[in-house]
């Protein structure tokens, strides 16, 4: 039998909630499609720092890089200060773990309600690959003369040909596996330099991919597209920065950030990806069962699909969609607005647990160009 060795970071807030659900539909999945999951917790997060004052520890990630795959529920508490836990833990891990890539998927799911007026399911269904490591969030900066009228503060930007090209060649794969559609976005006529590598990295990959037709829009001219006219993008391939705003566009696309899945992965297969819905951890609602888990569970079934089991990152998508249209308008947030039994956290994480049993994947689109198949085929570059 199939196996598969997870790591649990439930984190803060509704971050153990929203796992506990996604983990359920996961077992779930396993017994329908005949494989294994096995769990192992780790103690990361607002409480460790406050009891220990470590947000990640060597010993810890040592033990990370031992399993097959992370599970992240949330990270952010009031009670630490901004930026301890979410660079001292996730932007940690995504550098300690070579997470090259970030994959958000932007699909409007069929009954759920899109706040951009007159938009579909049909077209409504593309990715973006942000590149996960450097740009403007790993570049550090200075600030001179703080506290005065003459305060300046300098941000560096750092982009690297290895970390460029590595999440550039993921994208191209990825839309090979799709629909052989590729978007760089960027703004090369203010960003010269880091511009200049990013064109020139996606026109020496895209030789390898003939098949795959390239597409350019500037940074700001694509949060006026994304909104109008979804349909033209089919993967998108961007930096740190503008992947981290773009993205966050998408979700509100496809009926907000509580319905966001996203993957951190190393494309080289040399370490675990981690797998994290984007919604925050909402330490306001946490154990009131208010939290929708879907987000999680969407996340779950991008941990199976590049685990290699597409088949169980199908039936999980389509069990999750199946439920949203249940729902009726479906949840904009995090947060479900119904005072029914079914409708809390374990409600929902229990229905959609059902609906993997015996959904057909076909039910919510094409399989054949499903990210949950995609994946399936882009586990691994070429070294």
């Amino acid at each position: 039998m199939r196996s598969h060795d997870l790591a649990v970071v439930g984190g803060d807030g509704i971050g153990p909630d929203v796992t506990a659900e996604a983990l359920r539909c996961v077992d779930a999945a396993a017994d329908r499609f005949g494989f294994r999951v096995t769990t192992t917790p780790y103690d990361l997060g607002a409480e460790r720092w406050l009891r220990d004052g470590v947000a990640l520890d060597e010993a810890s990630t040592e033990k990370l890089r031992g399993h097959d795959a992370i599970l992240l529920g949330a990270v952010g508490d009031p009670r630490v200060p901004p930026g301890i836990l979410e660079r001292g833990l996730v932007v940690a891990l995504r550098v300690a773990l070579r997470h090259a890539v970030n994959v958000r998927p932007v699909r409007l799911y069929p009954g759920v309600t899109s706040p951009v007026r007159d938009l579909t399911p049909e077209r409504c269904d593309l990715v973006i690959v942000r590149e996960n490591t450097e740009g403007l969030y790993a570049g550090g900066g200075s600030t001179v003369h703080d506290g005065t009228d003459n305060a300046t503060a300098i941000q560096n930007s750092v982009n690297t040909t290895p970390a460029t090209r590595a999440c550039v060649d993921y994208a191209f794969r990825l839309a090979r596996a799709r629909r052989r559609r590729l978007t760089l976005c960027h703004k090369t006529n203010i960003l010269v330099e880091a511009g200049r590598l990013w064109t020139s990295v996606v026109a020496e990959t895209g030789h390898r991919f003939p098949d795959v037709e390239q597409g350019y829009v500037h940074a700001d001219a694509m949060c006026q597209h994304l909104p109008l006219t979804p349909e033209r993008f089919d993967v998108v391939v961007t930096d740190n920065l503008f992947g981290d705003i773009i993205s966050d566009l998408g979700a509100t696309l496809q009926g907000g950030l509580g319905l966001a899945a996203s993957a951190n992965i190393d494309p080289t297969g040399a370490h675990p990806g981690m797998f994290e819905p984007v919604h925050g951890s909402a330490p306001d609602i946490a154990g009131t069962g208010r939290a929708n888990p879907a987000a999680a569970v969407l996340s779950a079934a991008l941990c199976l699909a590049h685990l290699g089991e597409h088949d169980a990152a199908l039936a999980l998508e389509a069990a999750t969609a199946s439920v949203l249209a249940e729902l009726g308008d479906g949840p904009d947030t995090t947060d479900t607005t119904t005072d029914t039994t079914t409708d809390t956290t374990t409600g929902i994480g229990a229905r959609i647990a059902d609906h993997v049993r015996d959904v057909d994947p076909a039910t919510i689109g094409d399989p054949a160009v499903s990210l949950m198949t995609a994946m399936g085929r882009v586990r691994t570059i070429d070294q």
